[in-house]
């Protein structure tokens, strides 16, 4: 049991309080003095309650191969609940269905809270440990994560139950309603929320819930659905239960035929390939060079970290979500051993004093430590090994990738048909959907087609009224020497430096917008030496500082494709009037933020074709939609794509 209401900014007073006492053992909400589970048995609670009324192992067995089940929760708490559910889905459910576990949490417990609480069931040991060590900061917003190879999802959606529902994109087949007692929390079981409950659920959704307060059970009914008492968990004498008056329909929600053609190979591409092999598809993944990541995803550190800003505009939404997403992926996919990518941290310097007041107002919203904190120049220096002379904000989940690597893991996924050195040139409208073409010979042809390659997607007829930009960017690599490898974080700012991978420190990187070229030129070395100097003056004189020739280095320049308002474009195309393209998506723009963008886009278009719940709120959903570019002439009452 948990809560999800009062809004609350994140530097609110006491956010980073513990959220339990103990008494005998047992977890006590300190905001709500109510019990988080049954004193006498809280999973045998949880099974009678939960799984048991709302009919899962019997459901769950229904399911259809290549199908999903969606379960809805109103609190997360310890995560009893999910495991439960993880648990009974991983015994009846067939091996290639997916369930999507969906749950609200205003006030998140901290990690070692979670872990002391589920320390008392021997039989969750498995699930719990993947569990806590996905569990991230516990910062607002929303955080998905896969489990058991992709077959368990969760979606954590960290703020006020009245406004992530608002924003919640997707439908449930059953609903947990898990708050505290409504004498205690009476907001989480408000009539409006009620009515939110039942407009996000499926004909035939259940739900199922500890409470029998009759204004709740009254709200549920107002709401839509059948709702009868029944008898409740060992000494409670009555629960609720219900099912939405409409009949179910067919439980399987899969397309007829699960095929689709990603074109790029990418961080990207890679990323919806990846996704969408984990949920049954057959993908054609067609790049036009020789192998996978030697465009603008080539380079061999590129840096992870969650460059926010103060206030809550869409894209440091998506930078936080994609953060989150983007590390799960890595603890999944690849070993942290420094030279596939390292969680080393992330220093972001405070260069000059607008950077400083801009950190300075970051810091003040006090989020968990975790995530981000404050550091003086004294605590800079012991973070990084290195003399720094300012301070800044320290990230000590970030860290620096090598891209490549990352794409090769994702395109290893199985049901992936990778084929290289074929330049998708053309597509045009078949009978059955799309037909990818090289010149005058048919590459590829599906009902699905995933346009991911930077700048050049708007080389497509479909897709040449697109507003992006493309912006030249060049890395410098330098060797290192015996003082330039004490360097043990990413440093940031105007630029960056990484810690020495395989005898060598990345560097850079230039922003020359609407250039082109990838030949690495002596002037863009220079300007990252120059940059280095700023950044951090002691790493540059370690690595050999004035006396470096410019020209004796060496580097990677790539393009870069952004677009007029820097978010991303991801989701289903639109031609130049706005009408739809069916079949046609697109996940491009990513920028220099494509490690955080990027994996997370392959989550986003599963979303629009699987069905499935999706992994942003929904206004952000709809601010990275390729067409909200015409949308937004056409409220002006203007042609074009404009801004």
């Amino acid at each position: 049991m948990s809560s999800g209401s009062t809004i609350r900014s994140p530097g609110a007073e006491g956010e980073r309080q513990s959220e339990v006492d103990w008494e005998n053992g047992q977890p006590v909400s300190r905001r709500f003095g109510d019990i988080y589970f049954s004193q006498a048995s809280g999973i045998d609670e949880t099974r009678f309650v939960f799984l048991a009324q709302n009919r899962l192992a019997e459901r769950f067995a229904q399911v259809p191969p290549g199908g999903s089940f969606v379960v809805a929760e109103t609190g997360f708490g310890t995560g009893l609940n999910f495991l439960c559910t993880w648990e009974l889905w991983m015994r009846t459910a067939p091996s290639s269905a997916r369930l999507h576990f969906v749950s609200t949490e205003l006030y998140p417990l901290a990690r070692d809270e979670m872990a002391q609480a589920l320390a008392l069931w021997s039989e969750l040991a498995s699930s719990r440990e993947a569990l806590l060590a996905a569990y991230g900061p516990r910062a607002p917003g929303w955080d998905r994560r896969s489990f058991v190879g992709g077959r368990i999802v969760l979606t954590l959606l960290i703020g006020d139950v009245r406004e992530t529902l608002t924003q919640f994109q997707g439908l449930a087949d059953a609903w947990f309603l898990d708050g505290f007692s409504p004498a205690r929390n009476p907001q989480m079981w408000e009539p409006a929320l009620c009515q939110r409950i039942a407009a996000l659920s499926r004909p035939g959704c259940t739900f199922a819930t500890y409470t029998s307060a009759g204004h709740v059970r009254r709200a549920l009914a107002s709401a839509g659905f059948n709702v009868e008492k029944v008898k409740g968990f060992g000494p409670k004498r009555e629960m609720l239960r219900g099912q939405l008056d409409a009949q179910p329909s067919e439980q399987a929600r899969t397309r007829r035929t699960k095929e689709a053609i990603v074109i790029g190979g990418g961080l990207a591409g890679t990323g919806a390939a990846c996704i969408l092999a984990r949920r049954g598809w057959k993908v054609t993944l067609i790049e036009r060079r020789e192998g996978l990541a030697t465009e603008a995803s080539g380079n061999p550190q590129g840096v992870l970290y969650a460059r926010m800003s103060a206030h809550p505009i869409p894209l440091s939404q998506l930078i936080l979500a994609g953060y989150r997403y983007t590390l799960g992926v890595l603890r999944e996919r690849l070993p942290c051993d420094g030279v596939q990518w390292s969680d080393c941290g992330i220093l972001q310097i405070a260069f000059d004093e607008d950077e400083a007041k801009r950190l300075d107002a970051l810091a003040a919203l006090d989020w968990p430590p975790d995530l981000m904190h404050g550091v003086n120049p004294e605590q800079a220096t012991e973070l990084a090994g290195i003399a720094l002379s300012r301070g800044g904000l320290f990230f000590p989940g970030g860290g620096w990738v090598n891209a490549p690597a990352l794409c090769g893991a994702l395109a290893a996924e199985p049901g992936i048909d990778l084929r290289t050195q074929r330049h998708a040139l053309r597509m045009e409208r078949s009978a059955t959907g799309w037909r990818v073409l090289e010149r005058s010979d048919c590459i590829a042809e599906s009902a699905v087609v995933i346009v991911a390659g930077a700048s050049s997607s708007t080389a497509f007829e479909q897709l040449a009224h697109l507003p992006l930009r493309t912006v030249r960017g060049q890395v410098t690599l330098l060797p290192a020497t015996a003082a330039s490898a004490r360097l043990t974080t990413v440093l940031c700012g105007e630029s960056y430096a990484a810690p020495a991978r395989s005898g060598m420190h990345t560097a850079g990187a230039t922003f020359a917008r609407d250039a082109s070229g990838e030949e690495v030129t002596v002037a863009d070395n220079a300007e990252n030496l120059r940059q280095l100097n700023s950044l951090a003056d002691s790493l540059y004189t370690a690595l050999g500082g004035a006396s470096v020739d410019a020209a004796s280095l060496t580097g990677r320049a790539g393009q870069r494709c952004t677009s007029v308002d820097y978010l991303p474009l991801i989701g289903p195309v639109t031609d130049a009037a706005g009408r739809s393209l069916p079949g046609l998506y697109l996940s491009t723009a990513h920028g220099s933020r494509g490690l955080i963008t990027a994996p997370l886009g392959g989550e986003i278009l599963a979303a629009y074709l699987e069905d499935e719940p999706a992994p942003l709120p929904r206004s952000l959903m709809e601010a990275l939609l390729p067409g909200r570019f015409q949308a937004r002439a056409a409220r002006r009452g203007g042609g074009g794509a404009g801004r």
